[in-house]
């Protein structure tokens, strides 16, 4: 972590959120398996938060997720291999395929949802609730791009 700051200080806008992004990233998904039999990887938990509590086509997740469809479909048939989703037909169209979490899929995003709350308080503890508060609206605002 003392390189990670000593190194952040040179860097632009874009390349601290990656930096950021890649860490937190890499501590949610050791958190998860740490705690799991079932690995996930970030690739998955990514179609996993797109699909929670939706029923959507894999043809919309896989544009949502911005990964090629190829590997889209491989990476719900490792999460349906896991017994995470499940696939079915869409009505009235033979074309496109529909993705729902099972029970066991919901159980662990939600446990993963739990687990990322603690990282966020962790971060609150050390740069303040107000400055994390600041952070996410400064995520969520437009920024114009």
């Amino acid at each position: 972590m003392k390189w990670l700051n000593s190194e952040l200080h040179n860097l632009d806008l874009i390349d601290l959120l990656s930096e950021h992004h890649i860490l937190l990233r890499r501590i949610s998904e050791k958190l998860w398996n740490d705690s799991s039999d079932i690995n996930i990887s970030n690739s998955e938990w990514f179609i996993i938060a797109r699909i929670y509590q939706k029923q959507p086509t894999i043809s919309y997740v896989s544009k949502q997720v911005d990964i090629s469809r190829q590997a889209t479909h491989k990476l719900i048939k490792s999460l349906e291999s896991k017994g995470l989703v499940v696939v079915k037909n869409v009505e009235n169209n033979k074309k496109d395929k529909c993705i729902k979490l099972t029970a066991l899929g919901e159980e662990c995003y939600e446990k993963n949802e739990s687990l990322k709350a603690t990282i966020e308080k962790k971060i609150a503890n050390h740069i303040g609730a107000e400055q994390l508060m600041l952070l996410k609206d400064i995520l969520k605002a437009d920024w114009g791009l």
